[in-house]
C-alpha cells in the first residue's frame, strides 16, 4: 500500500526465512521470548522495532514459528497493545509533520499534493481497520486532532 501513488518498484529488502520450523540455535525458551517482547514494549518500542531487535540482538529470525503467535498477539495477551495500529500511526505522524511544514511554507504545492495522498492512505487504512474491528467504528481522522496528539 505504501507505493500506490508512484510508479517505482520499491527498495530491495532482506528475505524472510523460508522454513517455518523453529531454528535449532535459539537458546531462549518461548516464555523468555514473550518476556523480552513485553519488556521492550514497555520501553515504548513498536512491534516492528521489537522484531528487529530480537533478530539483531538475540538471533531470533521470526517469532511466529517459535511462539505460534505474532508479536502483536503477544502484546495483546499481555495487555500492552497500543490503541492505534502501528502502520496507521506512522502514516498519521507523517501527515502531522507535513502539516507543520505546510504551515511554515504555504506555497509548497508539491507537498500540498503529498499531504492529500497521505490523508487518502489514512482514510483507506482506517476503513480497513474499522471493518476488521481493530479500530472503533466511530474513529475518525481529523487533521486538527492529529496535530494535538
Amino acid at each position: 500500500m505504501g507505493r500506490i501513488h508512484t510508479h517505482t518498484h520499491g527498495k530491495s529488502h532482506s528475505v524472510r526465512p523460508i522454513d517455518l520450523t523453529p531454528p535449532s540455535w535459539i537458546k531462549l525458551s518461548p516464555t523468555e521470548i514473550e518476556g523480552l517482547i513485553v519488556k521492550y514494549a514497555k520501553d515504548d518500542m513498536s512491534p516492528s522495532q521489537i522484531g528487529t531487535l530480537l533478530r539483531d540482538k538475540h538471533a531470533i529470525p521470526l517469532v511466529k514459528p517459535i511462539l505460534k503467535k505474532s508479536i502483536t498477539e503477544v502484546l495483546e495477551s499481555a495487555g500492552v497493545k497500543s490503541d492505534m495500529p502501528e502502520d496507521l500511526n506512522n502514516i498519521v505522524n507523517k501527515s502531522v509533520g507535513l502539516q507543520k511544514h505546510l504551515k511554515d511554507h504555504p506555497a509548497d504545492n508539491r507537498n500540498v499534493r503529498s499531504l492529500e495522498l497521505i490523508e487518502a492512505k489514512v482514510h483507506r487504512l482506517s476503513t480497513y481497520y474499522k471493518k476488521i474491528g481493530r479500530l472503533p467504528k466511530t474513529w475518525k481522522y481529523k487533521a486538527v486532532v492529529a496535530q494535538l496528539e
